[in-house]
């Protein structure tokens, strides 16, 4: 019997006009009914361009109708002035895609210390050596560590148009706070100049023409992230977590954060599974399993897990991320299934 989540599922589709995301993750659906076969869904649009909503209503309603059993559909689409949609337009609806990025990705955590920025670069650097144009902007503006994983510690030159150029490592573009403060000065903002930052990071930076900019955000749900989120249509969110249930715990608030504002989750990475000792006995440090249980509890992908390599954490020291060095050996090779995974979630 054709249900509710079936035609959500089936408008997931439905892209809206300019945008990789679909009207389902903008959180356009507000009302769906299905009734022997007949459905009936209402949308709302923040936009007055009625090209936009006769596209989506032709379009949600090709798509209802390639599903058996439907055999009546009924699309409303209300527009922001109309009769019925005098809501107040909601902080998301100021977002503003950025010419030339295809897709956006924020790599987030719930709490410190699960190597999110370690995930982040390699990630990067993973899906650069898979063909893709690629940027990483770190958007951890009290805790910078771009810079260093990435080894590059110049500032950005001011082009012609008078923006940022941002310095490129292992063929990755690369944005940072770290880049513009003197050594380990600290930056002690509240929340009204992190924002303006990070509209700056998207605004006032000559990005070019990228596939991917991944985006390295701080442990939480703070400033940062609901700043992110207001200022760009995101494509998606990746969750880094480790395997203890300390770990995931906040894995399950971070998610929640991310559904709030309609970002949907591409999938979650395990890191720091378990630990080789050099006599080949296998020591689950933090436990094993965590992650994959928890993304079939949340119903989203599991991407991979990331065991403990010596190398990794070398490679970030020495600003060579571990994909770049040694993208064929066991350690590279873990980034390489996680950036061919997301790759495949994304399409």
């Amino acid at each position: 019997m054709l249900t509710e989540n079936d035609i959500k599922n089936a408008l997931k589709a439905v892209k809206y006009p300019g945008y990789s995301r679909d009207i389902i993750s903008f959180g356009l659906v507000k009302q769906v009914t299905v009734a022997d076969g007949a459905v009936s869904v209402s949308m709302q649009l923040t936009t007055h361009n009625p090209e936009i909503a006769q596209q989506l209503k032709a379009e949600s309603e090709r798509v209802i109708k390639a599903l058996p059993g439907v055999n009546r559909v009924q699309v409303e689409v209300l527009q922001q002035g109309g009769p019925q949609a005098a809501a107040p337009q909601s902080p998301w609806s100021q977002q503003q895609k950025v010419p030339g990025i295809r897709r956006i990705i924020a790599v987030a955590s719930g709490k410190g210390g699960v190597g999110k920025s370690t995930v982040s670069v390699n990630l990067a650097c993973a899906l650069k050596q898979l063909g893709a144009k690629v940027g990483l902007l770190d958007c951890d503006i009290y805790g910078p560590s771009i810079p260093l994983m990435m080894g590059v510690h110049e500032r950005p030159t001011i082009s012609e148009a008078d923006k940022m150029v941002p310095p490129a490592a292992h063929g990755v573009k690369l944005m940072s706070m770290g880049f513009l403060v003197e050594g380990d000065q600290p930056v002690i903002w509240r929340g009204p100049m992190i924002m303006k930052t990070i509209q700056q990071f998207f605004s006032a930076v000559e990005w070019g023409d990228l596939d991917y900019l991944l985006v390295d955000l701080p442990p939480g749900t703070g400033d940062a992230q609901l700043s992110l989120c207001q200022t760009v249509p995101l494509d998606g969110g990746v969750i880094v977590t480790t395997p203890q249930e300390a770990s995931l715990g906040v894995v399950r608030k971070g998610i929640g954060m991310f559904l709030k504002v309609n970002v949907p989750i591409l999938g979650i990475v395990e890191n720091m599974s378990y630990f080789t000792t050099p006599t080949g006995e296998r020591v689950e440090i933090f436990g094993h399993g965590g992650g994959r249980a928890e993304a079939a509890r949340q119903n989203v992908a599991f991407l991979g897990e990331v065991p403990l390599f010596t190398e990794i954490r070398e490679g970030g020291d020495r600003g060579v991320p571990v994909v770049v060095s040694a993208a064929g050996q066991p350690p590279g090779q873990a980034f390489m299934a996680i950036a061919e995974a997301l790759r495949r979630q994304v399409a």
